[in-house]
C-alpha cells in the first residue's frame, strides 16, 4: 500500500520512473483514454486502439445487478484493456451489505490481476455530511478487506470535496465537465487525481494520469 500511495502522489513522469516504465511520447498531453459504461450504453467497440481502459457498472444498492456487466467484463479482457468494475452506492442502505453484493458479483465474473474496483458515490440520500463520509469509509474498507484492493473513489469534484474527508489515500476518479481532459486539479483532501471524467456525450469519456500498466498496479493482485 505504501508503494501505491507514493505512486499516486508523484507527477506522471515521476510515477513512471518509480515503476521503471517508459512513458509514451507526449504523455502529458496525450493521456490514456477510456470510457465507463452501464446497461444504457450500446455500440461500444472495445477493440478500438484509442481506448486504453474501460470501467463497467457491476451493481447498485443491495440487490441490483447491471445487465451488461458480464458481457462487458469479458469483452474488456478479450481486447486487452485495463478493466474496472464500479458500484453505485446508496448511503441510505447498509454499506457492508452493498459492499458484499458488489464483491460477490465481480468475483462471480472473475477478478483477475490488475482489475480495478470503484465506489461511485453521487447522492447523499438525505444523510448528513458525516454520515455519508462514514458510509463511504465503511464500504471502501470492507471491499479492501475482502479483495486486497484499495478501491477508487468516484464522484463529482464538488461532491468529493464535501464528503471525502479522510479518503485521500484512495485513488480518485473525479468527474468535472467544466475542464478540458486532464486539466483538472484534485479536490481536498486528495493531492492528485488518477482518472478525470471530462465529458458525457455518446458515452462518459475519461483520461488517466497514469499509463495502463500503472493503472494495473492499483488493481487486484492474487495472493
Amino acid at each position: 500500500m505504501k508503494r501505491i500511495h507514493a505512486l499516486l502522489s508523484l507527477p506522471l513522469a515521476g510515477a513512471a520512473a518509480a515503476l521503471g516504465l517508459a512513458l509514451p511520447a507526449q504523455a502529458e498531453t496525450s493521456l490514456p483514454h477510456g470510457i465507463d459504461t452501464s446497461t444504457f450504453d450500446r455500440g461500444v467497440d472495445w477493440s478500438d486502439a484509442g481506448l486504453a481502459f474501460g470501467i463497467a457498472k457491476a451493481t447498485e444498492g443491495r440487490t441490483l445487478d447491471d445487465g451488461s456487466f458480464a458481457s462487458t467484463w469479458k469483452a474488456l479482457e478479450q481486447n486487452g484493456k485495463v478493466r474496472g468494475a464500479y458500484h453505485f452506492g446508496h448511503p441510505g442502505n447498509d454499506p457492508v451489505q452493498e459492499a458484499d453484493h458488489f464483491v460477490r458479483v465481480v468475483q462471480a465474473q472473475g477478478l483477475k490481476d490488475g482489475d480495478l474496483l470503484v465506489l461511485d458515490l453521487e447522492a447523499a440520500d438525505g444523510r448528513s455530511t458525516d454520515q455519508v463520509n462514514a458510509w463511504a469509509r465503511t464500504w471502501l474498507k470492507r471491499v479492501t478487506d475482502q479483495t486486497g484492493v484499495r478501491p477508487f473513489f468516484y464522484s463529482s469534484w464538488s461532491f468529493a470535496q464535501r464528503y471525502g474527508e479522510g479518503l485521500g489515500d484512495y485513488p480518485l476518479w473525479v468527474a468535472h465537465y467544466g475542464k478540458d481532459a486532464g486539466k483538472v486539479t484534485a479536490p481536498r483532501p486528495w493531492t492528485s487525481w488518477t482518472i478525470h471524467q471530462y465529458a458525457s456525450t455518446d458515452h462518459d469519456h475519461n483520461v488517466s494520469r497514469l499509463a495502463p500498466d500503472q493503472l494495473r498496479v492499483l488493481g487486484y493482485h492474487p495472493a
